[in-house]
């Protein structure tokens, strides 16, 4: 049909050897008239060449964010099966420079085809990715994205508009001269906490498009210590007791919640982050009044999909897939525990 010789066709199709630009467009014409297709799950078993794509992600303990996480890499992976592609994880420590330059430095053993990275300590992962770029191994990051490293997707949520659709909800309890608190992470030296920011950003760029004498409280709660996170809340709360909203911007609101359950605390509103087994729990007894979804298992799951449609199946990919910013109060709450992974 473009009338060239079957060799042409072949190298136009693989995008390899040299074919004119004449006879390409002539090729790419027939493509788009017949809306040819190829079959890629023949074109995947007819291949011989075995893929591995390494997963480096914090360590994760049962129903924890990351464990949704790595069950939709799994999925993924036991598709991808027959097309020989495996997956290998890499953990480090969330809060451990040392520990995630280690799980880099073994990532770059490994020698895979391609890379999920959850990003950690943006100066590292630098390093890391630096040396994935040198030597050509595509990378894609989910849940948080360092702009300026080269990953060839990012797969999460926006996190300035999802602090924005935040505010908007907390805020809609608003009155002139109330008070709001912000439950904020002390650790402000990794990308995770990056992400916290832009939510931040988001949530105050509601608030100061809507809202005026308001006062704004900051606690400060860590990550390693429950006994302190109590006592500073206890000395807030003696010092603010006309406080009657907050919000989160992580998934460990379930601490502010047990607080507040154990010591007989209304809240008018309470807004956190994902579907924690601890966060639903005080969702359906109405101390948290809404939390955002981020699809953690889908954000793993896509991420080993489009990995594989880049060294498998030589797709093009787009360098961005934003998750849905699901809004999950007690009312709806069943129609997304059972689906929420995926």
């Amino acid at each position: 049909m473009a009338g060239v010789s079957t060799g042409t066709v072949d190298r136009v199709l693989h995008n390899r050897g040299e074919v004119s630009e004449s006879s390409k467009k002539k090729v790419q014409q027939v493509l788009k008239e017949i809306h040819y297709r190829p079959n890629m799950f023949a074109i995947g078993l007819a291949g011989k060449k075995k893929y591995l794509i390494c997963c480096l992600i914090p360590k994760y303990t049962p129903d924890d964010y990351w464990s949704f996480v790595a069950q939709g890499i799994e999925q993924a992976a036991e598709e991808l099966n027959a097309f020989h592609v495996r997956t290998e994880y890499i953990y480090y420590n969330h809060s451990s420079i040392e520990s995630y330059c280690e799980a880099g430095a073994i990532l770059l053993t490994k020698k895979p085809d391609a890379v999920l990275i959850a990003p950690n300590f943006k100066k590292e992962t630098l390093q890391i990715t630096g040396q994935l770029s040198e030597r050509k191994i595509p990378f894609i990051f989910i849940d948080v994205n360092i702009e300026d490293a080269g990953a060839m997707m990012y797969i999460g949520q926006d996190s300035f508009q999802s602090g924005y659709i935040a505010g908007k909800i907390l805020m809609n309890k608003y009155a002139r001269d109330k008070e709001i608190v912000l439950f904020i992470s002390e650790y402000n030296q990794n990308s995770f906490e990056i992400q916290m920011q832009r939510r931040l950003e988001g949530f105050m760029k509601y608030v100061s498009e809507s809202c005026d004498h308001i006062t704004i409280h900051e606690v400060k709660l860590g990550n390693k210590n429950d006994q302190e996170d109590k006592q500073i809340l206890t000395a807030f709360f003696k010092e603010h007791p006309c406080v009657k909203m907050g919000i989160s911007f992580n998934s460990r609101i379930y601490e502010v919640g047990q607080y507040l359950e154990e010591n007989q605390i209304q809240f008018l509103r309470l807004i956190g982050y994902d579907l924690l087994p601890q966060n639903i729990e005080l969702l359906n007894k109405g101390i948290i009044t809404l939390l955002i979804g981020q699809r953690p298992g889908l954000q793993g799951y896509c991420a080993i999909k489009v990995l594989a449609d880049k060294i498998v199946f030589k797709r093009d990919i787009s360098p961005m897939k934003y998750m849905p910013i699901d809004l999950i109060i007690k009312e709806n709450i069943l129609y997304y525990v059972e689906s929420y992974n995926l």
